[in-house]
C-alpha cells in the first residue's frame, strides 16, 4: 500500500465503539472496558490515540501520546508530548515508514501546542518500543536507568532535557508481594486476574495497588510505570506477565 494513501484517525469519546483502541479487539473484555474508561479521561488531560488506516478502514497501526506533565511513566519533562504507545502492525508497513509518520503526526501536534519537544521511553526488553524507530528520526538519548532509555527531540532551543525519575527509591514501601497497575495497557485487567488466581491456588497473599492518577505512575516503583510484581522491595517484573510465569517465579521464589 501506498503510505501516502494511510488515514490518521483520532479517537474521541464519539468514535471510540467504532474505531476500538487497536491492540484489543475484543470490546466486551473486561480490560477493553477499563482502557476505554481510562481513555475518556485522559482525554480531558490531552491524551491523543491516533489510528492509522488503509482505504479500506483496516488498522495498520496507532500512536498514543500525552502532554508530558500527565504521562503514566516515571519521567520528569517540562512543557513535551510524551509517546506512551507506538505500534505498526506489519513489517511490510514499517518498511514503508509508516512509524515515522506515526512519530510526525505526534510531532506536528506538538508544533500546534506550542510544546518545546517530545519525548519517549525506549526499551530492548518487553512491551515498548526499541530506540532505533527513533533514533532514525532524530531522537536522542536524554537519560538511561537499566533496561530503559529517555529519548528526546527538541522543537525549540530552551527546551529542558527530560530525566528520569528514581523508581528504584520507591521498591522499599512495597514489603511481601505486591500487584501494582494501572489501566493504561487493556492487558493488564487480565494479567492481574491471572496472578491473583495463581496465588489463591498456592494460599499466598497478594497485595493490589491499582494506579489511578498519572502523577502517582510517575512515581511508581517500574520503569515501566504501570505494571510491576514486587516481593519485599524487589522488582520481579516490571511488565506485565501470565500466570504461567508467575507460578514459574513461585517455584524459584518459595523454593
Amino acid at each position: 500500500m501506498n503510505i501516502s494513501k494511510v488515514k490518521f484517525i483520532e479517537v474521541t469519546d464519539e468514535n471510540l465503539e467504532k474505531k476500538g483502541l487497536f491492540c484489543a479487539k475484543n470490546k466486551k473484555t473486561q480490560g477493553f472496558q477499563e482502557k476505554a474508561s481510562w481513555l475518556r479521561e485522559q482525554l480531558q488531560r490531552g491524551l491523543k490515540m491516533v489510528i492509522a488506516e488503509d482505504e479500506d478502514e483496516k488498522q495498520l497501526g496507532f500512536i498514543e501520546f500525552i502532554p508530558s506533565e500527565y504521562a503514566w511513566r516515571p519521567i520528569c519533562a517540562d512543557n513535551y508530548l510524551f509517546i506512551q504507545c507506538i505500534v505498526v502492525g506489519s513489517k511490510k508497513m514499517r518498511n514503508q515508514g509508516l512509524g515515522g509518520e506515526l512519530i510526525r503526526y505526534c510531532e506536528n501536534t506538538a508544533i500546534e501546542l506550542g510544546k518545546d519537544g517530545v519525548c519517549v521511553m525506549t526499551s530492548n526488553g518487553a512491551w515498548i518500543s526499541d530506540r532505533t524507530l527513533f533514533a532514525k528520526n532524530g531522537y536522542q538519548m536524554a537519560d538511561q536507568k537499566g533496561r530503559f532509555e529517555l529519548m528526546y527531540k527538541n522543537l525549540t532551543k530552551n527546551a529542558q532535557v527530560p530525566l528520569f525519575n528514581d523508581w528504584e527509591k520507591e521498591l522499599h514501601k512495597y514489603q511481601g508481594w505486591n500487584i501494582v497497575y494501572s489501566n493504561q495497557c487493556p492487558w493488564h485487567d487480565k494479567s492481574v486476574t491471572d496472578l491473583l488466581n495463581v496465588a489463591m491456588d498456592n494460599d499466598l497473599e497478594v497485595k493490589v495497588k491499582k494506579i489511578e492518577k498519572p502523577r502517582d505512575a510517575q512515581k511508581a516503583p517500574t520503569g515501566y510505570g504501570s505494571f510491576a510484581l514486587i516481593k519485599d522491595g524487589r522488582l520481579l517484573e516490571d511488565h506485565y506477565i501470565s500466570g504461567t510465569r508467575f507460578k514459574n517465579i513461585l517455584k524459584k521464589e518459595l523454593a
